[in-house]
């Protein structure tokens, strides 16, 4: 378990305070509520992931029976596999957002390390489908495609589970207990090497957009938006790993900021980026869309020359 007693305003849940009650203004707490809520991380952390994730959900939920009926006129085969996986990695990650206090709580330690296990790679099997998808430019279409790109993806992130998986119980390294003091160089060099990676791929994908072989790629300039925005998080999160393995401070907290904005905010720039045009009641307005992005981006400059 952390040493949470090293951590300046971090109470233990296993200290006399968070076994007791909580009185405030006349009114009486539980202290199991208390806990969820102010311990561990700190109340802005632990409200910022669950009220993101819920609501993510909540909005997935209430577009439900739309979606479904799009689905299954459209009976695209690419949609209806990312948006099921979306369904999955949400709930998965609202979980995640919800038992935080697993992380500093004693006899907690592996249920909490499975869920972070099985949510991060759930995650990064979007990640990794839809690089694979942007990599295989304008000729992915249909079941091919989508077989291709899920046997990329899932070999790549079966690899990466078995890695994980073999430092935390091989190695017994926690690799998803994050404590301010822990500087342990195995563990931090394993999410250096993870976050260059990432880094590396999304850096390419813009070089190939920014460069001639533009053309190879899919004409949709919302693609490479999300690209840019997913370059740029991994960017920090290897410099803030790169820190904390060298006993920084700093980059302790910096990490801390792109796990929340990862697990709070990437779910929903996928669907926007992805799938809400998808879901658009015209078909002409979908393709009035993609055509004045595609004009905006400049790839019809060549008709008037």
């Amino acid at each position: 378990m952390r040493d949470l007693e090293a951590v300046p305003g971090i109470t233990p849940l296993s200290s006399p305070i968070a076994n007791s009650t909580v009185e405030d203004g006349g009114g009486v707490y539980d202290s199991r509520l208390y806990g969820w809520l102010f311990e561990c991380h700190g109340f802005w952390h632990n409200l910022a992931l669950i009220v993101f994730a819920a609501m993510f959900v909540l909005y997935l939920a209430s577009h439900a029976r739309k979606s479904y009926a799009k689905l299954s006129h459209g009976r695209s085969h690419i949609m209806i596999a990312y948006y099921g996986f979306l369904w999955l990695v949400s709930l998965l990650n609202l979980a995640w957002c919800s038992l935080q206090a697993w992380e500093c709580t004693s006899g907690k330690e592996m249920a909490w390390n499975v869920l972070s296990l099985f949510t991060t790679s759930g995650m990064l099997f979007l990640e990794v489908s839809l690089m694979a998808f942007l990599l295989q430019g304008n000729y992915t279409s249909g079941l091919e495609a989508l077989t291709r790109t899920f046997v990329i993806s899932g070999v790549i992130v079966g690899f990466d589970i078995l890695l994980k998986a073999f430092y935390l119980f091989g190695l017994a390294i926690p690799l998803f207990i994050d404590n301010y003091d822990d500087t342990h160089r195995v563990k931090w060099g394993l999410w250096v090497v993870h976050k260059l990676l990432l880094t590396a791929v999304y850096a390419f994908i813009l070089f190939i957009y920014h460069s001639r072989w533009r053309e190879r790629l899919p004409a949709r300039p919302a693609f490479y938006n999300y690209i840019t925005v997913m370059f740029s998080l991994n960017a920090i999160a290897l410099f803030a790993c790169a820190l904390t393995g060298h006993g920084a401070g700093f980059g302790f907290w910096l990490y801390d900021v792109t796990v929340i904005c990862y697990h709070a905010f990437y779910l929903p720039l996928l669907y926007v980026t992805f799938l809400a045009d998808f879901f658009q009641e015209e078909d002409l307005h979908l393709e009035n869309v993609y055509y004045s992005e595609m004009k905006d981006a400049g790839f019809f400059d060549a008709d008037w020359e």
